[in-house]
């Protein structure tokens, strides 16, 4: 699926948060996407009509920034564009919660990428949750995500040791991955933006956004064991796939 994507280069507009901007449009780069990270309210519909794929991510969200993933949001459903919400510790803060339920309530996503946690909060599952990290509780993922996607008509896509996306009905589980991805900020992040660049150009959502969570994982393996250097390796891992180098 990152070849698909590298062939067809899909301009994906990604309101997102300031932690992660560099390295999410890096890695969009690297797989032959085209990122543009406006978050100005007075111009985000306009950036939205020429884009392919939008991303609403919302951890560092404000008031200001949540009244241009409004616009953004709404303009993209006008226009058929694919809408990924990554609701970033939406179980830390009332306030986080209620920007994102604000925005399941008037925006028709496609899919919303999450942690367990995250999708907990979505839920009104009791769960522990740690900042804008997993946390830990118990809860049975699958069925859970099968309900939100039913519920909000999108896929769920929930990311950890073993990643699951469905649409309500059909289950695909992905096993795999780098436990030290878990210690660099924002791969969570790009894969949200990489989803929606996947989900602009997609034939069938499901198993192609299941492809992607398979490459996701494969560029993280094998990377060695040093924190500092895992992000930069990463981006090429995920350029070599794109390639068909790997």
């Amino acid at each position: 699926m990152l070849t698909s994507i590298k062939k067809s280069s899909p301009l994906v507009h990604c309101i997102t948060n300031y932690v992660v901007a560099n390295f999410t449009a890096n890695g969009l780069l690297a797989i032959g996407a085209s990122p543009v990270m406006a978050d100005e309210v007075e111009e985000v519909a306009d950036m939205v009509a020429i884009s392919q794929g939008l991303l609403i991510n919302i951890g560092t969200v404000n008031s200001r920034t949540t009244d241009s993933m409004l616009v953004a949001g709404r303009k993209a459903n006008a226009l058929g564009i694919p809408i990924v919400l990554d609701p970033v510790g939406i179980g830390a803060t009332a306030y986080r919660k209620r920007v994102v339920m604000d925005l399941l309530s008037d925006i028709q996503f496609q899919c919303i990428r999450c942690n367990a946690g995250e999708l907990a909060a979505i839920a009104g599952v009791s769960w522990e949750g740690k900042g804008v990290d997993s946390g830990i509780g118990n809860m049975d993922i699958v069925a859970v995500a099968k309900k939100i996607a039913t519920i909000y008509k999108c896929l769920v896509v929930v990311t950890g040791p073993i990643d699951i996306v469905t649409d309500g009905q059909q289950v695909t589980e992905i096993d795999g991955g780098n436990e030290l991805a878990t210690r660099v900020t924002g791969m969570g992040c790009l894969l949200s933006a990489i989803c929606a660049a996947t989900l602009a150009i997609a034939e069938h959502p499901l198993q192609d956004v299941a492809s992607v969570l398979h490459d996701y994982k494969s560029a993280a393996e094998q990377l060695g064991s040093e924190v500092g250097t895992f992000a930069v390796q990463f981006i090429n891992s995920l350029q070599m796939i794109a390639e068909g180098s790997k």
